[in-house]
This record gives C-alpha cells, sequence and structure tokens, in this order.
C-alpha cells in the first residue's frame, strides 16, 4: 500500500493499521509529534490528552493483536471542544466556564472510543459557538493554514486541524453551518446529520442528558474524503442513551450508486441575497460539469418553502433562540440592543429569538413542519439540493462585533448573519448535508458547496459527494504545509 503520510484518509490509515503497516503506537506517536512541530503555527489543537491518547493507542495495538475487529481501532481524531470528553474543560470558549470539567464522555465519544478511535485532544471554538470564526478569551484564535490571515471558518475550528494534517478527523457539531462553513473554507469534506440520526447529549449548549426539544443542531464530521464521512456516520448513528428502548434508527443506503443517477436541484440565485462571484462562477461550472457527466441538473427552489426570506427570517429566530440558552441576562439584553439599534432583517430576526417567548417558539415550531412537509414533497422527485455553502470566501479574522460585521460582495453591502442562508436551509429542516470543496479562487482559498439530501437518508448526499470526488479530484493540502508525519 501506499506509505501513509499527513494528508492520508481516514480510510488508508486504518488500511496501514489493519494491515501491521505501523501500530496504533507508532502512528499516534508521528501524528503527536506534528502537532507540537506545527500547531502552533495556526493554534488549533488547543486541548490535549495526549497521555490518555498514548494509552489507548497500546490498548488498540493488544486488541489488534488478539485478532479483535474494531472499525476505527486505532484511528486518532480530535474534537470540538463543546463536546464533553471525560475530565477536560468545555468552555464553549467562554471564561464563565473555565472551571468546568466533564464528568463523562459524550455519548458520539463513548461511540467513537467503543469503535476502537483514539482521542487526541479537542480543538478551538467561538464564544457560546456563536460565530463563523474560532477565537475566544479562553484559548484565542486559530488561524486557516491555506492563509493565517483569514478564519478557517467556525464554529468547529478543528476544519483548520485537519486540513493541515495534524488529525485525520474532528468530530464537530452544527447548529447554523458550523461543520461545513468550516469545512468549506478549508478544502474539507463535513456532514452534518439529520436531525436525531446522530447523538447530541454531552455538548454544550445543551445537556448532558437526551433532549428531544433540542432541535435542529447535530454532531458531525470534517475529514479528508467523502468515504471517511460515511465510516464515521456508520460508528456514530442511532438513538441517544436514555431513549426509548423501542428507538431504532435504519439510515436507508444511498439512493444511486452512479453520478449520472442522481436528480439534482440547482438552487437559483436570489436578486436579494449576493453572492462573491468566483463562488457563483465555481458553483456554475460544477452544475456544467455534472451535465456533461450526465447528471439531471435543474434550477428549482422547493416550491412549498414560499418567500425564502421569510424562511431565513424563521431560521433565524430558532437559531438565536436556542444559541442564547445560557447567557448571562446582561449579556442577551445587550446584544437585543445592538440589534435593535441597526434595524435590519436578519437582525431583527435575531432580536425575535433572543427575547423569545414559548409561544413564540412554539408557533416556530409549527411554521418548521410546513417546511419540513414542503422538503417531503420535493425530495420525492429530486434526490439533491445543491447549493453553495458561502456567500464569501474566507475572510480576514474581524475586529468588530458580529452585529457590526458587513461585507461587500459586488458593490453591495450584506450584513454578516446573512452567511446562516445557505447552512440553515438544511439546518432549520433537519435534513443531512454535505459540504464539498469544488476549487480554489484566486486569492488561492478553497470554494466549496453543499448537498443537501431527503431527511434521514444522509447516505445519498454522502455518496453523491463521493462519487463527485472519484470524477473531479480529491483533497487538495494547503501551500507551503508538508506531508511529513513526526
Amino acid at each position: 500500500m501506499p506509505e501513509l503520510n499527513a494528508f492520508s484518509t481516514c480510510g488508508e490509515i486504518l488500511d496501514g493499521l489493519g494491515g501491521r503497516h505501523i501500530s496504533a503506537s507508532e502512528f499516534l506517536d508521528l501524528q503527536i509529534r506534528r502537532i507540537e512541530r506545527l500547531d502552533g503555527t495556526i493554534n488549533s489543537v488547543v486541548v490535549r490528552q495526549f497521555e490518555r491518547a498514548r494509552t489507548d493507542a497500546i490498548t488498540a495495538d493488544k486488541v489488534r493483536q488478539r485478532g479483535e475487529v474494531l472499525p476505527l481501532l486505532g484511528l486518532p481524531v480530535t474534537v470540538k471542544e463543546s463536546i464533553d470528553v471525560e475530565g477536560t474543560s468545555s468552555t464553549a470558549g467562554v471564561t464563565q466556564r473555565l472551571a468546568h470539567r466533564a464528568e463523562k464522555d459524550a455519548r458520539t465519544i463513548s461511540k467513537l472510543r467503543a469503535a476502537g478511535a483514539i482521542i487526541l485532544g479537542k480543538t478551538n471554538v467561538c464564544p457560546y459557538l456563536a460565530d463563523y470564526i474560532a477565537d475566544n478569551p479562553v484559548y484565542g484564535r486559530t488561524a486557516s493554514p491555506w492563509d493565517p490571515s483569514v478564519t478557517p471558518g467556525g464554529s468547529s475550528g478543528g476544519s483548520a486541524t485537519v486540513a493541515a494534517g495534524l488529525a485525520p478527523l474532528d468530530l464537530g457539531s452544527d447548529l447554523g453551518g458550523s461543520i461545513r462553513l468550516p469545512a468549506a473554507f478549508c478544502g474539507l469534506w463535513g456532514h452534518k446529520p439529520s436531525e436525531g440520526a446522530v447523538p447530541y447529549s454531552g455538548h454544550f449548549p445543551g445537556s448532558s442528558l437526551p433532549n428531544a426539544g433540542w432541535l435542529m443542531t447535530a454532531q458531525g464530521p470534517m475529514a479528508r474524503s467523502a468515504a471517511d464521512l460515511e465510516l464515521i456516520l456508520d460508528v456514530l448513528a442511532g438513538p441517544d442513551i436514555g431513549m426509548d428502548v423501542g428507538w431504532r434508527l435504519e439510515i436507508p443506503p444511498a439512493r444511486h450508486e452512479r453520478l449520472a443517477d442522481f436528480r439534482v436541484a440547482l438552487l437559483p440565485w436570489l436578486d436579494w441575497l449576493p453572492v462573491d462571484a468566483e463562488i457563483v462562477a465555481a458553483v456554475e461550472s460544477l452544475a456544467r460539469r455534472l451535465r456533461n457527466a450526465g447528471v439531471s441538473v435543474v434550477e428549482l427552489s422547493p416550491p412549498g418553502l414560499g418567500d425564502l426570506r421569510e424562511f431565513h427570517r424563521v431560521c433565524r429566530s430558532v437559531m438565536s433562540a436556542l444559541v442564547s440558552v445560557h447567557w448571562p441576562a446582561e449579556r442577551r439584553h445587550q446584544v437585543i440592543e445592538d440589534r435593535k439599534a441597526r434595524n435590519e432583517f436578519s437582525h431583527s430576526a435575531d432580536v425575535r429569538g433572543f427575547a423569545a417567548s414559548a409561544a413564540d417558539f412554539l408557533l416556530w415550531h409549527d411554521q418548521r413542519e410546513r417546511y419540513r412537509q414542503a422538503y417531503r414533497d420535493f425530495f420525492r422527485d429530486v434526490d439533491i439540493l445543491l447549493t453553495p455553502m458561502t456567500l464569501v470566501p474566507p475572510f480576514p479574522h474581524p475586529t468588530l462585533p458580529v452585529a457590526d460585521r458587513t461585507f461587500d460582495i459586488g458593490g453591495r453591502l450584506i450584513g454578516f448573519d446573512y452567511l446562516s442562508f445557505y447552512p440553515g436551509l438544511a439546518s432549520l429542516p433537519g435534513h443531512g448535508a454535505t459540504a464539498f470543496p469544488i476549487g480554489i479562487n484566486r486569492a488561492g482559498l478553497p470554494v466549496g458547496a453543499q448537498a443537501i439530501g431527503p431527511f434521514l437518508e444522509d447516505r445519498t448526499p454522502i455518496r453523491f459527494a463521493q462519487l463527485m470526488e472519484q470524477t473531479f479530484g480529491g483533497f487538495v493540502p494547503p501551500p507551503g504545509w508538508d506531508a511529513t508525519l513526526g
């Protein structure tokens, strides 16, 4: 088999471990040495569990020597700082949680360990996970390995870790694009599972207990190959601990196994929402390449969604209510006043969420169910809804508060909060969505798109991304980052 390097996929690493070409302990040591050598330039692995990882690697080697087979045996991974790993902090990037230590692993972490994975450490986030960057007063700023002057995206800053070859996979979480946007910003594949397909307990904000009322959010992987997404989904999918004994999940096979058999709806461009010209060109180029490969691609918005500005407004309101659950009263008051002063569409939706009553939330939930029905109808005749992943390419580390940030897109100023529009198309209805790279812009930075699939048919968008990877090419390492392990 080819020699392993820092940019090998999870599948390649597992093949090397399984074939006894390298032991789990040897590979882990090389991965740790690379982190120690290179992470100082980007600051991505902010909580390290190297000693426990070494112990777990020794155990993995003994398990393999006994002839036992586990799907992730010996694979080192990182996880988002906000996900509970026993004995480590889960601060969510805020100083008020500095003393927090997780008493037990989140359910997803337990599943990874049971499958043989080794937890290397935890990756950076933004405060309260309420931004598209990875910068906070606890751990500082994470930079993109593609260009240290720009953000790797957020709130799952593990995108930088995986793109830089410091770990083959990072487990993140996604409410409004926090897996998919950083995956796009760093040239990776990322999957937000369908709502409820993967346990969410043991995450902040959220609960250490299963919570069926926690909407839209999911934990999921970022990796250097679409095939790795399915590998991890197979390990993570299933009921949360404590669910009713009769609850069972069976994610069906992908709808198609040939790229040409997919029916793709390309979301039309919206006159009220400008998108960077190079992203538009890259998405349209992708649509042409798909058509040339025999794929049915039509421009179509799900008819039952109606006015997508109103869809965005509902999505922002629900997101704002969820992310602010644990905010101190003074922060909530300050943020509401900041948004009110700007009198902008997205900001008014945020204010609705921050100040929501229980009745407001239930009414939005009712509207969400109408959108979910519209998607059910839409996906009877369509397999994939294809959209850009972001409005803009990776942007410089911001210095202004979120409410004050804008982008100049083709001479039009657009508020920062509109970055959640394309991710929200999958988040609000709870559908699985896969982010994938589609090119490099003139500045040398990655461009990404997303494939939204039918609810609980997560293998369909992942398989679509796999077939595109096979047809159009795989991971491209950031320039200047050597592939040497150790």
